[in-house]
């Protein structure tokens, strides 16, 4: 029993100094370790091979724990337990993910409502045009996939390695479980998410070199977006916005209250993409709610969920990305950015949102759509800068205004985005309605009667209690152009990237 007993004690021994595996756990660490000790590996180790650009299997182990044990000093966190990580080819990502089902008629409408995807394309499949030659990487279940074009040969990239063990390090202490139910709301959450998973390699970085050797890397300079890229641009700016301004979000946090701001954000994530965007919005400056009341007509019905009215915010940072992809924002995309978040959100014309519900209509043959989108802006003055702004995005696909009135306009017939679109400012709330024709817009909404019916977008509840479900894969989404490394929390290989909000 004695020799038994100090057998024991002296595996425990072991395993304090060098954080291996808790015996009858295979896959948990000694929590009470050094912290910067993983697996039989600490943070300051050198390897002779890390200049090489092929690894071996178990070298790709060592530098799997010691990028753990530098996360850990650079986090001040310790990792629970081992994560498992394999790298697959393109070729197997894609045969795994599948295809998409086709979005649903609110989806497409909203999308295209948005001007970011077209009337002729399905949602779903641009989505899948996005993931399916980007995702660079991706955690999910304990597990970290690396896709490479080569699976036969081991190449990691350092900033790609960490970003992914530091979602498995937040799985771990805080849990990656998100209650978004809108696009602007999950894009908000991810901000927090991507952003502290973009900002701690940039840490780690900090010390490579004088105080750590580490694997190679050539971080890539911002791409300039332009509409001739090989991907909606419109939908990748959406995407991409956790990842170009989270990391900013998270260094106000930090430098407000160091890390424990940050775990503490993971307790109360942003409740918006403006908050990310501006990060001194956070926490206090919640989006209002914004009633969209029904007036269709007999010849038109919202579409339902579950029997209620279907609804959706898309927000700020979405905003923008339709703005500029549809070339009513000139600047540049990386004007005013910064090393931290290498594209620049922020634009007067979108700056002052408060809040915004969209709903969609169908008509009586369940043939055609149209929808009404209800914006909230801080003031008056912010909802006429963003009504202008969207006229000028009408203007640039043809409308033309119409005899209905100066707020009335008609994208001509053979356009991608043809139809009829009616433009109101009221105070400090813009209302827009599409629909297939002119005629038919007020078959999707009646225009007021009176001022006095009128109610203020921040006063009221959201009309609709059933929103959208989650779109694209709570994922990795890195187009294949020269943009920072990174990728997001993903779900199994076996699911499909949809858009069906």
């Amino acid at each position: 029993m004695q020799r038994s007993r100090l057998a024991v004690l002296a595996l425990a021994g072991l395993l304090l100094l060098s954080g291996c595996t808790v015996p009858g756990s295979p896959d948990r660490f000694d929590t009470s370790r050094e912290p910067g000790h993983v697996g039989g590996y600490a943070h300051d180790d050198t390897f002779a091979f890390d200049g090489e650009e092929t690894l071996t299997e178990s070298q790709l182990e060592a530098v799997k724990y010691r990028s753990m044990a530098r996360i850990e000093v650079v986090r001040g966190l310790k990792f629970e337990r081992d994560v498992d990580l394999e790298v697959i080819s393109r070729s197997e990502y894609r045969s795994q993910r599948g295809g998409s089902e086709s979005a649903s008629a609110f989806t497409n409408e909203l999308w295209r409502g948005a001007f970011v995807v077209n009337g002729e394309t399905d949602v779903n499949e641009a989505m899948d045009d996005l993931y399916g030659s980007s995702v660079q990487g991706y955690y999910v279940n304990g597990r970290i996939v690396i896709i490479a074009d080569d699976a036969d040969e081991i190449r990691i990239d350092r900033e790609t390695l960490v970003h992914e063990l530091v979602h498995a390090l937040q799985d771990q202490r805080f849990g990656l479980e998100r209650d978004g139910e809108t696009i602007d709301e999950r894009r908000a959450e991810l901000g927090l998410i991507e952003g502290e998973a973009n900002y701690v390699p940039h840490r780690y970085a900090e010390r490579c070199g004088d105080e750590w050797q580490c694997l190679p890397v050539t971080p890539p300079a911002p791409s300039e977006v332009s509409a001739d890229r090989p991907f909606n641009v419109g939908l990748f700016l959406s995407i991409y916005a956790p990842y170009a301004e989270g990391p900013s979000f998270v260094e106000a946090l930090s430098e407000r209250g160091g890390w424990t701001a940050v775990d503490e954000a993971h307790d109360d994530y942003p409740a918006s993409t403006s908050q990310v965007i501006h990060p001194d919005r956070y926490p206090d400056d919640r989006p209002v709610d914004v009633d969209v009341p029904d007036r269709s007509s007999d010849e038109w019905e919202p579409i339902t969920a579950d029997g209620e009215i279907r609804t959706e915010t898309v927000g700020e940072a979405t905003l923008f990305g339709a703005l500029w992809a549809n070339g009513v924002i000139e600047r540049s995309i990386t004007e005013g950015a910064t090393e931290r978040s290498p594209y620049n959100y922020s634009h007067p014309a979108t700056d002052g949102w408060a809040g915004d519900t969209v709903t969609a209509y169908r008509d009586a043959d369940g043939e055609r759509t149209g929808h009404v989108w209800r914006l909230a802006w801080e003031s008056e003055a912010d909802a006429d800068e963003f009504a202008t702004a969207y006229r000028s995005l009408l203007e640039s696909r043809g409308a033309e205004s119409v005899d209905a009135g100066a707020d009335t306009y008609r994208i001509p017939d053979g356009d991608s985005f043809e139809g009829a679109y009616r433009v109101t400012v009221e105070d400090d709330a813009v209302t827009i309605v599409g629909a297939p024709t002119v005629d038919d817009l007020e078959g999707v909404r009646a225009p007021r009667v009176s001022a006095s019916t009128a109610s203020p977008p921040s006063d009221v509840p959201t009309a609709a209690t059933t929103p959208a479900a989650p779109s694209e894969p709570t994922a990795t989404a890195v187009p294949t152009v020269p943009l920072p490394a990174g990728s997001t929390t993903a779900p199994a290989p076996t699911a499909t990237a949809s858009a069906d909000e």
